[in-house]
């Protein structure tokens, strides 16, 4: 999957586009989605090719939305009313969904059509949208962050397990897991140890609150722990799920 984050400001209305494929090469129909994602909105960009040398007719699309995403409109680019793929030609399918919650979204299903030999079905591989698409970094003072860290009532922890060996490299993989903004000036030099805290909003105005304390242990590797705190509970199982599994970096992603 190639990804392009695309910047408008502050970042508070960042654009994020990426590739998925759909199918496989060898399906008899190949499908790929170019997704944008831009604020409460989702746009699929859906391209469909028939790779056979048949006439596909009936042809038709079917996605099950789940999560929290909800579908606005879907309709192909041209000709609504034509449901036939001829041979080795395209369709092009826009799909349009609001985001409802920063509840991990789940986009699946099926294409559907019929040839001389019957009907048949070709299974989509799933599109998910995690708390990360919803988050942009955003910026407070330390007061600012002390206070919120006191009132916000959601709060998860998750032990750091991690194959990389290096605090600041540690660091910069979690910002870049969870699409935050690091609060913490640099440290200079090798100390064994790190703490910072790092800050977003949701594209619902929410609060996320990560403080992040990482140290050296004897045999190279690192330790600590990494704070969540959030007023939706959303946002606080879903950092702390994300992290819990992409947080070994390298060989573990």
């Amino acid at each position: 999957m190639k990804n392009l984050k695309l910047k408008d400001g502050d970042g508070v209305n960042k654009i994020n586009r990426r590739i998925h494929q759909l199918t496989g090469f060898s399906d008899p129909v190949y499908a790929e989605a170019f997704v944008t994602v831009h604020g409460h909105d989702i746009v699929l960009d859906i391209t469909i090719i028939n790779r056979t040398k048949q006439t596909l007719q009936n042809f038709v699309m079917e996605l099950i939305i789940k999560g929290g995403l909800e579908i606005v409109e879907l309709k192909p680019v041209e000709d609504p009313q034509n449901n036939t793929l001829a041979p080795e030609s395209n369709k092009e399918i826009k799909v349009k969904l609001m985001v409802v919650s920063t509840d991990t979204g789940v986009i699946c299903g099926n294409v559907v059509y019929e040839t001389s030999n019957g009907e048949k079905t070709v299974v989509l591989s799933e599109i998910c949208f995690d708390v990360g698409d919803y988050m942009s970094p955003a910026v407070c003072t330390d007061e600012a962050f002390r206070t919120l860290w006191a009132e916000l009532e959601w709060k998860r922890k998750v032990d750091v397990d991690t194959e990389i060996q290096d605090e600041k490299e540690f660091l910069d993989h979690i910002i870049k897991l969870t699409n935050m903004k690091c609060l913490t000036a640099p440290l200079e030099g090798n100390c064994g140890f790190l703490t910072a805290n790092l800050y977003a909003k949701s594209v619902f105005g929410e609060d996320a609150l990560v403080n992040v304390s990482i140290e050296k242990k004897n045999k190279g590797t690192l330790g600590g722990s990494i704070k969540i705190k959030s007023k939706s509970q959303g946002i606080a199982l879903g950092l702390s799920n994300k992290i819990s599994l992409k947080q070994k970096g390298k060989g573990g992603n």
